[in-house]
């Protein structure tokens, strides 16, 4: 059925090479369409995913995912861990994530540990922000837990005021005067 034109007749037939093994295509996450969670739809409990999620609506609860991305009506209150993360909503938790946007509609109140960070102007955020090289680890996420835990306290200080010029004894404190008070209508 197929031949080949340039074909020599006195030439030895070549065997048919094989069909060689399949191998089969490893599919990165990036590859495939997002995980969409709409505008209508409210979950509770932590949502897990190897690729990317788009979330419109609203979730209770964690979010771990490769690629996030956080409509302009969408909320979460709890935490979000991804690689790359975009936010154009509402953001209550902790942010852990390589690559963080936040668009000029986001709305964040919470820690922001990553990688690389980006702010548009006009977005909101309250919280304190820091630089990991590795912010997806779990002893990231267990340091900024430690440090939002702990309180700070400084050092008692203390203070010694050395002087040419002698010093006054201390004076005894005085007592406090008594103060009488009388009534203004005393109806006699």
């Amino acid at each position: 059925m197929f031949s080949s034109k340039s074909r020599d007749k006195d030439s030895a037939p070549s065997a048919v090479p094989s069909a060689a093994p399949s191998i089969p295509v490893k599919r990165t996450a990036r590859s495939s369409a997002p995980s969409i969670i709409s505008a209508d739809l409210v979950v509770s409990g932590t949502l897990t995913s190897s690729g990317d999620i788009q979330i419109d609506g609203r979730v209770e609860g964690d979010v771990h995912s490769s690629g996030l991305v956080i409509g302009d009506k969408a909320f979460i209150n709890g935490e979000v861990i991804a690689d790359d993360l975009t936010v154009r909503g509402k953001i209550q938790g902790s942010i852990r994530a390589r690559k963080v946007l936040l668009c000029a509609t986001s709305h964040v109140e919470g820690n922001i540990l990553h990688e690389a960070f980006s702010v548009e102007a006009g977005a909101f955020f309250e919280g304190n922000c820091r630089h990991s090289d590795n912010p997806l680890s779990d002893d990231a996420g267990r340091k900024t837990v430690d440090i939002a835990a702990k309180p700070i306290s400084a050092p008692a200080m203390t203070s010694t005021i050395s002087s040419p010029v002698a010093a006054k004894p201390a004076e005894a404190p005085r007592p406090a005067a008594a103060a009488t008070f009388a009534p203004l209508n005393s109806g006699a």
